[in-house]
């Protein structure tokens, strides 16, 4: 069963008394079906009436069950909390079966998205067991000679049927056929409306599906206040300031990457990449990095990139991003970031998932021999940090 608390009634009636109660991850065992309500007798025996809709099969466990390993595959594209109970279901449908729920300041990662029509969803309810154990009826003595008398006095066989008349094709014209005609041919229908869904991972590696209007991702409000009413799709840390102010509150401060959508139920992920940074002299968050008008999916992934200049080869923090170009292909881009400066040292072809689910490893979205990122370890020296920022300021010219 999928929520946290079955409620079983007496009887199919709205207003029929609760006679038991189950808890999520009990078993139950069906006993008969009727429309969209199920017979069911709880562990300890009691039997009663519930929603079918609540009860959730072998297969379909072993199905979310399947998604949750498949999607741990999946990098994250930020965490994000939830303020309200919420149903997490096997597929972006509202009426789909639901695994678990979200209860109010849960935080999960959002992994994949969606955008799926409102639709009825057709799931197989549990069926009760067949009864094997029923003996077919045999026809008792007297009924077998009634069956033999019969046989033995066959009736004729039916006369052929007439023929068709010869004006049958004017015959079978409908009198209504010339107004039906006339009358002008009605409207079509309305499309099909759409949701927009997030595929979200919990704490404990449940995967499911939930509306991404009830989401909100949790990055800083110092940092999220200039979105400029743009949603937030994903976001990541760069590597961490180096702020000397000793009276700050919060000595710790972010360069950030963020990726944002100006309207939603969109096919795609995000239209704007931004990178933010804090100005250690100017004590103050700035954009360092600006692409707009982009269309872009998931996944965003976060790693160091090998850069290099006359004299060595060195490791910069670095993302990649997946956008469409001006044919209509995906391009895979990757990006450095040497500190206040940001650059493009990669592009290829990248082919899209088909669905959210089916993942690749996580070392496939990297690229080869890249070594993990920790932002907050990141500390540059002085010239280092001199460098960039002089690199910044230059610019700005």
């Amino acid at each position: 069963m999928g929520p946290l608390t079955l409620n079983v009634k007496q009887s199919l009636s709205s207003s029929a008394p609760v006679v038991a109660t189950a808890k999520q991850g009990e078993r139950v065992e069906v006993l008969q079906t009727r429309r969209s309500f199920t017979r069911v007798r709880t562990a300890l025996g009691i039997e009663g009436w519930t929603e079918a809709r609540h009860l959730l099969s072998t297969e379909q466990i072993k199905e979310m069950r399947s998604i949750s390993e498949q999607s741990s595959m999946l990098p994250s594209q930020g965490t994000a909390t939830v303020f309200q109970l919420r149903n997490v279901h096997a597929a972006p449908n509202l009426n789909s079966p639901s695994s678990h729920q979200l209860v109010e300041n849960s935080v999960v990662e959002v992994i994949g998205h969606r955008l799926a029509p409102r639709v009825p969803f057709r799931s197989a309810p549990p069926t009760p067991p067949k009864n094997t154990t029923q003996k077919r009826k045999t026809p008792k003595p007297k009924e077998k000679e009634k069956e033999k008398s019969r046989g033995a006095l066959a009736p004729p066989p039916p006369p052929p049927p007439p023929g068709l008349p010869r004006n049958w094709l004017e015959l079978s014209k409908s009198p209504f056929a010339k107004k039906e005609a006339a009358k002008p041919a009605q409207d079509a229908p309305p499309p099909p409306r759409f949701d927009d869904w997030s595929l979200i991972r919990t704490k404990d590696g449940k995967a499911g599906w939930v509306m991404t209007s009830s989401l909100s991702m949790m990055i800083p409000d110092e940092v999220a206040q200039y979105a400029e009413g743009r949603r937030i799709t994903s976001y990541f840390k760069l590597g961490e300031a180096q702020v000397k102010d000793a009276e700050s509150k919060d000595p710790k401060k972010f360069h950030w990457l963020w990726t944002t959508i100006a309207k939603g139920q969109q096919n795609y992920e995000f239209d704007q990449i931004r990178v933010f940074i804090f100005n250690t002299r100017r004590n103050r968050y700035e954009t360092a990095y600006m692409e707009r008008n982009v269309t872009g999916y998931y996944p965003v992934t976060q790693m160091m990139v090998e850069v290099s200049n006359r004299k060595e080869k060195y490791n910069v923090p670095g993302f990649s991003v997946i956008i469409e170009d001006k044919d209509g292909g995906l391009v895979k881009k990757t990006y450095a970031f040497e500190g206040y400066r940001v650059r493009v040292i990669q592009k290829e072809p990248w082919k899209r998932l088909a669905e959210t689910a089916q993942a690749k490893p996580m070392s496939d979205l990297l690229p080869a021999n890249a070594p993990a990122m920790d932002p907050s370890t990141i500390k540059l020296s002085w010239w280092e940090s001199l460098k960039q920022k002089l690199n910044f300021f230059g610019s700005k010219k």
